[in-house]
């Protein structure tokens, strides 16, 4: 009789470590929809703006190991309880390409309108870039959180604005290199502006055509040379003012590897933020 009560007892209370084994053999068999479908509303849309929603999760569990990869990233949200929003920072899975190529896209798309800009304002194309900045801007902090992204952020919009404020300097003198033609101009009477506080003068020269134009890059004092022939560098198709002197005179080398530096690192943060995501699985 005390045997019979002694299996009776033990069978009444469950051992709390065999309940803990049903609890996770449970928890395995679960999907990632139901997993995902317990989160609450707003965590789903943080683990979609991440680059971690619904479909992502699935490509995740489809593959080696996947499924414990789909429950370890559910589990940062769904043990985070009533409590404060949960972190953006989601390492899980691989980094997502759509969002750091279309950040390129845009960052490369600016810069060439804002290049483009400066054959009709000059230099004030600069605000143009400042301008298309703010997209770029968005994008960039719109990525998914993951290793390496706050730097590859940064870098992107560093060099974006070394492309446009270096870029909208020297594009007159590298479009007047490439497409440039040195001819005999004739130097016209000059013009005067006061910049600052101080009287400058700008040279004018008359092109073989007759017509007359403000130099670029050269304040010099051109009034004791009117009617003097010496040689400039004409755009052909008049997009940008004449330069005063000769090709190799023009300069604008380091600007241009300045900008040819920045041009790689530009293309090659957002990859590797792909690339290293990658390949962690």
């Amino acid at each position: 009789m005390a045997l019979e009560h002694q299996r009776l007892t033990r069978s009444a209370v469950r051992d709390p470590r065999a309940e803990s084994k049903d609890h996770v053999a449970n928890e395995d068999e679960r999907s990632v929809d139901e997993l995902f479908a317990e989160l609450p509303e707003k965590w789903q849309r943080t683990l979609e703006e991440v680059g971690m929603g619904l479909p992502d999760l699935r490509r995740i569990a489809a593959g080696p190991d996947g499924m414990r990869r789909a429950r370890a990233i559910l589990a940062e949200f769904s043990q985070a309880g009533t409590g404060s929003r949960p972190t953006r920072t989601v390492y899980g899975g691989a980094t997502p390409v759509w969002p750091w190529a279309r950040l390129l896209l845009v960052a490369v798309a600016s810069v060439g309108v804002c290049l483009l800009s400066s054959v009709f304002i000059g230099k004030a194309a600069a605000f143009v870039g400042l301008l298309l900045g703010l997209p770029v801007l968005r994008v960039a902090f719109r990525t998914r959180e993951s290793r390496g992204a706050p730097v590859a952020r940064y870098v992107t919009v560093t060099t974006y604005l070394v492309l446009v404020l270096v870029g909208t300097n020297i594009a007159n003198v590298w479009y007047l290199r490439l497409r440039g033609v040195e001819q005999t101009v004739t130097i016209a009477t000059p013009t005067h502006q006061w910049t600052h506080g101080t009287r400058e003068t700008y040279c004018r020269v008359r092109l073989r055509d007759g017509s007359v134009h403000e130099v670029v890059d050269n304040k010099e004092n051109c009034g004791e040379r009117v009617g003097w022939t010496t040689t400039a560098v004409v755009d052909p198709a008049g997009h940008y003012k004449p330069f005063l002197g000769t090709t190799p005179e023009m300069g604008g080398l380091l600007g241009a590897y300045v900008c040819l530096g920045a041009a790689v690192v530009l293309l090659l943060a957002p990859v590797t933020v792909v690339v290293r995501g990658r390949r962690r699985l």
